[in-house]
């Protein structure tokens, strides 16, 4: 057995005593991908495999359910996250353009992350801020 397996192993245990055996696969596995998550940044595929096979559960409903929450990364994100806001306030007053200065200084786009790990650009709906757009 691999390091990783007993690791995920322990985790599950450990999550698993809250709980009664019976519910305890679907009821861990938000738990369990928050825990992954801390640990590594984001959701690798191999950790996600070890956690399906850990509870029994098919990656398909795995990735369903870390694919339905927003807090929750497939990919290595970077140290600072910077959102720009493409809300109508916003965009009407210009962060479009902000979101197209930040793409060609960093060279990434939405979503993306730099090569350095340093910053991942997201755009959001609204940050709640309309007076002060962008």
């Amino acid at each position: 057995m691999r390091l990783e397996e007993i690791q995920m192993d322990n985790m599950i245990e450990e999550l698993g005593s809250m709980i009664g055996k019976q519910e305890k696969n679907r009821s861990l596995l938000v738990h369990a991908l928050q825990r992954i998550q801390q640990e590594c940044g984001y959701l690798p595929v191999g950790e996600l495999r070890e956690l399906s096979s850990a509870l029994g559960i098919s990656p398909a409903d795995i990735y369903s359910v870390a694919s339905f929450y927003k807090m929750f990364h497939f990919k290595p994100r970077g140290r600072k996250i910077v959102k720009v806001c493409l809300g109508t306030a916003c965009y009407v007053r210009g962060s479009n353009l902000v979101l197209h200065a930040l793409e060609d200084k960093f060279k990434i786009m939405d979503g993306e992350t730099t090569d350095d790990l340093a910053m991942t650009l997201e755009t959001v709906g609204c940050v709640g801020c309309c007076g002060l757009a962008p």
